[in-house]
C-alpha cells in the first residue's frame, strides 16, 4: 500500500514514464513552428520576385538560410512526434507498431536530411 496520492503517482509520468517530455516537446516544437512559420510568411510577403535566381539569392542570405533550416528541422521533428502518437495510440499489434515506428523515423529523418541538403546546396550556390 502506498501513501502517495493518485496525483503524486502520475505527476510527471505517462503510462510509459515518458509522456510529459513528449507532450512538452510537441508544444515547444509547435510554438517554434508558429514563430518560424511567421518569419517565413513575412519573407514571402516582402519578396516581389519569385524567379529561381531571386529565391536562390534570398536563401543565400545567412539569416534566411538559417531560419529556413530551423523551420525544416523543426517541422520534421514536430511531424515525427505527431505521427508517433498516432501510431502508438491506434496500432495494436506489437510487431506492426514497431515496424511503423521504425519506418516513420526513417522517413522523417530522410526528409529532414534532404531538406537540409537542398537548402545548403541552394544557399552555397552550388
Amino acid at each position: 500500500m502506498s501513501l502517495r496520492s493518485p496525483l503524486g503517482k502520475v505527476l510527471g509520468h505517462g503510462s510509459a514514464k515518458d509522456g510529459t517530455g513528449h507532450f512538452f516537446g510537441q508544444r515547444v516544437s509547435g510554438l517554434a513552428l508558429a514563430l518560424l512559420g511567421s518569419c517565413f510568411m513575412v519573407c514571402l510577403f516582402v519578396s516581389t520576385d519569385f524567379s529561381r535566381a531571386a529565391v536562390s539569392a534570398e536563401i543565400g542570405q545567412p539569416i534566411n538560410g538559417v531560419m529556413l533550416l530551423l523551420l525544416s528541422l523543426t517541422l520534421a521533428w514536430h511531424s515525427y512526434l505527431g505521427v508517433q502518437v498516432v501510431i502508438e495510440d491506434y496500432m495494436h499489434g506489437a510487431g506492426s507498431k514497431l515496424a511503423a515506428l521504425l519506418i516513420s523515423r526513417f522517413v522523417h529523418t530522410l526528409l529532414a536530411v534532404a531538406a537540409v541538403y537542398a537548402i545548403l546546396k541552394i544557399g552555397f550556390g552550388a
